[in-house]
């Protein structure tokens, strides 16, 4: 594995699990062949976070973006010009994560959806895709999503995707990617894996959301952005594919998305 060139394309470095031993946690990584990590945003009260291990290390990146748990304890949670000047930095590659969680229902639903709505126009004005969480609102993300499309285009992510077959379609159809986590090695993830077999090849992403969702074979355990490869290799064998192929695709999948990385490298 330590001769692939993988990114995780979604983990919270600056959470306490992970950010209390970084150096240790980017040396597994890159011994595990993972290159590059994006390290997500929730909050904009917290962006400093995440926006200083990127310009600490050079292989992180950040995205600003309030979380739907979040979207109703964020006072500027629906003022795009508060997104724009947090993602106003060259390590910035993405706006997010943003969407709808109506299985936790943390914040009022109608508010969830307006910082969604909001942080998709700031991801388009700015030209940075948007991620995107789903969780047990699969119709009004769709929704949603092909609403702003229709009024202007933008691309995006479904990130650590455990939603229904039917939204990864109308996701793709409007030229999203779909990224898989460590959910994909779960026993009973066989419908998300019938998802990443039928996928197209340039729209697959993978990731770890650490320090949660371990693969297998740590599943319980801290997640971090070594564990990557373990899902990589799920992805290649669900796809009939090698693994250091895999890993091309997925790399090149997350810099066509994520372009500013690329522009930066």
């Amino acid at each position: 594995m330590g001769q692939l060139s993988i990114i995780d394309s979604h983990a919270h470095l600056d959470y306490p699990q992970l950010a209390e031993d970084l150096p240790a946690v980017l040396e597994r990584a890159d011994k595990a062949g993972v290159s590059q990590v994006i390290s997500i945003g929730v909050k904009l009260s917290t962006v400093d976070g995440p926006r200083k291990i990127a310009e600490t290390h050079d292989n992180v990146w950040f995205s600003v973006g309030v979380h739907p748990h979040e979207a109703g304890n964020e006072p500027l949670a629906c003022d795009p010009d508060a997104f724009i000047a947090a993602a106003d930095h060259p390590r910035c590659v993405a706006i997010g994560e943003a969407g709808l969680d109506y299985f936790y229902d943390y914040a009022p639903r109608e508010r969830q959806a307006a910082s969604f709505r909001v942080q998709i126009g700031v991801a388009r004005q700015l030209g940075l895709p948007i991620i995107v969480h789903a969780r047990d609102a699969d119709d009004d993300i769709a929704a949603i999503i092909e609403d702003k499309m229709a009024k202007g285009a933008f691309t995006g992510v479904l990130h650590c995707f455990s939603s229904g077959a039917e939204l990864a379609r109308r996701a793709i159809d409007v030229g999203f990617y779909v990224s898989f986590s460590g959910i994909l090695t779960f026993k009973k993830a066989e419908e998300i894996r019938e998802v990443a077999a039928f996928a197209p090849e340039d729209r697959v992403l993978v990731e770890t959301d650490a320090p949660f969702l371990a693969p297998v074979p740590h599943r319980g355990k801290t997640n971090e952005p070594a564990f990557t490869a373990h899902t990589l290799n799920t992805l290649a064998e669900v796809r009939g594919m090698p693994a250091d192929k895999m890993a091309a695709v997925t790399t090149e999948n997350t810099l066509r998305l994520f372009s500013r990385m690329r522009g930066a490298s």
